[in-house]
């Protein structure tokens, strides 16, 4: 048969033969072995196991015990037997259980009190309870808060039982006295709170008539009131929702974060006036700023989410407010924020967002972060497509990143941009990707922006910037070396390293024994290799020189496009044939590199 539990622990290693060594600890003098012994008992009881013979010897050498810990062990011991017998009757011991009880209620020591009016919280049997009920009264007085906060809480357990109303029937007069004269916060709460179980409308006579000074009440009290307020304004057809909301807002400036939160909370949840929702939402951005705690940060945050999807007129004023959260280090809280804010943006504000997002991303050393900033960039430009051809300029600037994955974002970006755009942005974009084109490091990057280049660079002037971009990246072909003998040899071969125009311009010259740099120069110079200005350009050159001629056709498919449509647009045949065959030189050097590979 299914019983209730009110308390849970884990024993693995326990047996019904424990039960005689139980049973000789208990009988013992030895305070700690009937301290271990009470536990192992505990544990077994919650196990499964009955110990039937075991309650006689707690009653005669347990109850006496005054060692607190002891005391404490027996009242789980008590929880935890059965106290009726198979027919539903009180078993017939309990009547020793009530003695002990009551004497444990008047003891000289608050503690054995306190937890004694604690262990009553959790018990149902108005058997045993009818006879406490004068002593846990007369606790409601006692000198020691300790004691009056569990005679509080014992009273409202005792009169939420089924027919606790008869057991106690002016719990709620009684509670309401006990409540205006106490001082301790905590029992203040258990007072203010049983009116809220049992009597509410009690409740509210209290809350309304210390209006004024729910602001001074302390911290425990006021989150009761606010859980009080939010109960019945909870109800569509209350009409007088505004006499509780006067009392929560002045709640929010509150120095306990938790009060301030919970009363950001009711004013969400509550049908209120945008005033209110933006006093919630500005409670919600300074405990987000103030909070060191990364999971309460991300409580926050979902509670904005929330005051979104209810008041999102209020919440797009916050959008800066919010987005100084950027400035948390944790990457979770960064991704919550920019997920919230993007489902903030008009085009009112966002012009604000993107420049706050691309000031993130150039201070930003976290290539993981900068990858959402700039996701969360080119979604503005979807959002509001009139501020795309300001963006995209924004973003154009991350091609050249260490960060290989936002830079393919960002020309994947690029080009829908110029696919859709209109024609004088197009051509504006295209200059700027001929213009920072040399910046480009990754392999897959520079393809897409080559196939950009041979696929939209339409006009004349275009067509040869494009040309020229490509050919200054490539530096002069060949793209092999030749070793002394005049033989072709392997760029890619540990044993005979190639010296091109990127390793010969970075490489630092080697001073000899003899001091003579001149002939240092000319140990590693090398005839084949023409030297260049700036070996910094030359990214397409360094990449297939590294054996990527994935790249190195996709050059070759972009010079042949290019050298097609300028045959087409340039008037003079001198020129067109002259461009046609520097891409013929440069696709035969690249033949050559490959089959000396």
């Amino acid at each position: 048969m299914d019983k209730p539990c009110t308390l849970m622990i884990h024993f693995k290693k326990g047996s019904a033969a424990m039960a005689n060594v139980i049973n000789s600890d208990l009988v013992g003098s030895d305070v700690a072995a009937k301290t271990e012994a009470m536990k192992r008992a505990v544990m077994l009881l919650l196990n499964g196991e009955t110990l039937p013979k075991l309650f006689l010897t707690v009653v005669r050498y347990v109850f006496p015990s005054e060692d607190h810990t002891i005391q404490k062990l027996l009242l789980l011991y008590l929880e935890i037997i059965d106290k009726r017998d198979p027919a539903g009757r009180v078993l017939p011991e309990m009547i020793l259980v009530c003695q002990k009880l009551r004497d444990n209620l008047r003891h000289l020591n608050e503690y054995i009190r306190g937890i004694t009016l604690r262990f009553l919280c959790r018990l149902s049997e108005p058997e045993i309870l009818e006879p406490l009920v004068p002593s846990i009264l007369e606790n409601l007085e006692h000198r020691h808060h300790f004691v009056r906060r569990h005679a509080v809480s014992a009273i409202s357990a005792i009169y939420r039982l089924r027919h606790g109303d008869k057991l106690i029937p002016d719990a709620p007069e009684l509670v309401e006295r006990a409540l205006a004269s106490e001082q301790d916060a905590s029992a203040r709460r258990n007072a203010f709170l049983t009116l809220c179980l049992c009597a509410q409308e009690r409740a509210l006579v209290h809350l309304f008539s210390n209006a004024q000074r729910v602001t001074q009440w302390p911290d425990l009290l006021q989150m009761a009131a606010v859980e009080l307020i939010r109960k019945v304004c909870s109800s569509p057809n209350r009409a007088d929702k505004g006499r509780y909301i006067k009392i929560i807002v002045p709640l929010l400036s509150s120095p306990s974060t938790a009060v301030v939160y919970e009363c950001a909370g009711a004013l969400a949840s509550l049908p209120s006036a945008p005033t209110d929702a933006r006093a919630a939402a500005n409670a919600y951005n300074k405990l987000l700023s103030s909070q060191s705690d990364s999971n309460v940060r991300l409580i926050l945050l979902d509670r904005l989410n929330e005051l979104r999807n209810s008041y999102r007129h209020v919440m797009v004023d916050a959008v800066m407010d919010v987005l100084r959260a950027l400035a948390i280090p944790n990457l979770d809280i960064k991704r919550k924020v920019l997920d919230l804010v993007l489902g903030l943006l008009t085009p009112r504000n966002v012009k604000e967002v993107v420049l706050y997002l691309k000031k993130e991303a150039g201070k930003t050393k976290s290539g993981e972060y900068r990858r959402m900033l700039l996701q969360a960039i080119h979604e503005c430009a979807v959002e509001v497509p009139k501020v795309a051809g300001s963006v995209v300029y924004l973003l154009m600037d991350f091609l050249g990143g260490t960060n290989a994955a936002a830079a393919v974002d960002v020309v994947l970006f690029v080009r829908e941009i110029i696919a859709t755009a209109n024609p004088k942005l197009r051509v504006s974009m295209i200059r700027r990707l001929s213009d920072t084109f040399y910046r480009i490091r990754a392999s897959r990057v520079c393809s897409i922006a080559l196939s950009i280049l041979g696929e939209y660079s339409l006009s004349l002037s275009e067509v040869e910037r494009a040309i020229s971009t490509i050919k200054q990246c490539l530096g002069d072909p060949p793209f092999s070396t030749v070793s002394a003998d005049g033989e072709t040899t392997d760029p890619s071969k540990p044993a005979q390293p190639m010296v091109n125009s990127v390793t010969l311009s970075s490489r630092r010259p080697v001073v000899p024994a003899d001091g003579t740099l001149s002939a240092a120069n000319e140990a590693i110079s090398t005839p084949s290799v023409t030297p260049v200005s700036s070996a910094s350009t030359l990214n397409l050159r360094s990449l297939i020189l590294s054996g990527d001629f994935c790249l190195a056709v996709v050059v070759a498919c972009t010079l042949t496009k290019l050298v097609l449509r300028l045959q087409e647009l340039q008037p003079s045949k001198a020129e067109a044939n002259k461009a046609c065959t520097g891409a013929l030189l440069v696709m035969t050097s690249i033949l050559q590199l490959q089959s000396s590979s």
